[in-house]
């Protein structure tokens, strides 16, 4: 009886389990015709023109994904399950700027430290302001020019910024230099360099292997262990650079003529694209009809505009009433006319102030330490706001 027990037992298990296969078998196939219904109401709904894409704008980059994700479909793919929407294409701007990719070694190729070399290190926190900006970071590029004047033997520079840095380099006919290393925070590039010259450029920026450094008196400690860890030697001499230029070596004669390459000049690393940056920006705004110079009516009608919103209840009263809301400083001010991106570099002493009258969008971009008065939502946006 146990035997014919346990037979039965097994026989009722297999039934059992063909009904339970078949019974997914059904649901799958439900599953799938299912799926089948939504994509041909999918693709009815794109043949009729109920579906809405935006062209996407062209790009010398090489796309991220795959073409045809990019360029579209007539018939989208599927979300998932139980997404009727439909799909269009996807409107990116992307960055048409050079990729800035550092080494991902710290070292250099195909170069050795000789006993005869000699390790000179220059740099400052940033060099002389030009009118165009190199990275988007935002900051006004800088440029530093290097002369190098050292025929008793071959040298190695070691150059650092911390903030975006041209480094132009000139030397005199008898100077021989064998590898150029170059750092900083921001992006640094180099101009006026023979092909043939070794180089590598390490920096925050471009996530370099080598990591970072700049130079100044008071970033010395850095100096020593980056020369170590890529020459395997210290630096003999520093060389502070001032207002935007550097001498290394010995002091250059009056009738020495220095010489530099012309394959990569300062001028090469401007982006016809990008607007420019500080005081000249603002200035190619007004004459591009972005911007007019403010007056002092302009930010009496702030304070004015001011002084009319609603008062905030939550605050206690003040004997005597309150004081008047105070105008804004107009020193370096203008009138925002038309949409605009903000020119990099508008830091300090080369910081604005920006009135945007209702109905004009407030600017786009870094505006630095600047402040933005917004007459649409009556609010001021930027660093120096509650200095005003």
């Amino acid at each position: 009886m146990h035997r014919k027990s346990l037979n039965m037992f097994i026989l009722f298990s297999v039934v059992a389990v063909s009904a339970s296969a078949c019974d997914e078998n059904a649901r799958v196939s439900d599953l799938l015709k299912t799926r089948e219904k939504k994509a041909a109401a999918t693709t009815a709904n794109a043949a009729s023109g109920t579906k809405n894409s935006t062209a996407l704008e062209s790009s010398a980059k090489k796309p991220d994904v795959a073409p045809a994700a990019i360029q579209g479909s007539p018939t989208p793919p599927p979300v998932g399950a139980g997404s009727p929407e439909a799909l269009g294409t996807f409107a990116f701007q992307r960055n048409t700027q050079e990729p800035s990719t550092g080494p991902t070694r710290c070292a250099f190729e195909n170069f050795t430290l000789s006993p005869s070399m000699k390790i000179f290190a220059a740099g400052a926190y940033s060099g002389r302001e030009i009118d165009f900006q190199i990275d988007q970071s935002g900051h006004q590029g800088t440029q530093i020019d290097v002369a190098v004047n050292h025929p008793d033997a071959p040298v190695v520079l070691m150059l650092g910024a911390y903030e975006p840095t041209i480094w132009n380099i000139g030397w005199s006919p008898k100077t021989r230099i064998a590898a150029v290393l170059v750092s900083g925070y921001h992006r640094q590039v180099i101009a006026g360099l023979p092909a043939a010259i070794p180089t590598l450029v390490s920096s925050y920026d471009n996530k370099g292997a080598c990591g970072y450094f700049y130079v100044s008196p008071d970033k010395l400690t850095s100096l020593n262990p980056m020369a170590q860890k890529v020459f395997g030697h210290d630096v003999d001499l520093v060389y502070p650079a001032k207002d935007g230029r550097v001498v290394i070596g010995d002091a250059i004669p009056a009738d020495i003529s220095l010489i530099t390459a012309t394959n990569r000049s300062p001028e090469s690393y401007r982006s016809p694209n990008a607007p420019l940056a500080g005081k000249a920006g603002l200035d190619e705004a007004i004459r591009n009809g972005l911007l007019r110079d403010a007056t002092r009516s302009d930010a009496l009608a702030w304070a004015d505009a001011q002084s009319r919103l609603p008062k905030n209840t939550s605050l206690p009263p003040v004997a005597g009433g309150s004081p008047p809301s105070r105008a804004p400083e107009i020193f370096n001010a203008y009138v925002v006319l038309k949409p605009m991106t903000i020119p990099a570099g508008l830091y300090g002493a080369n910081s604005a102030t920006f009135f945007v009258p209702k109905g004009v969008p407030r600017p786009t971009g870094n505006p630095g330490h600047s402040a933005i008065f917004d007459f649409n939502t009556m609010r001021c946006v930027g660093a120096i706001c509650g200095m005003h």
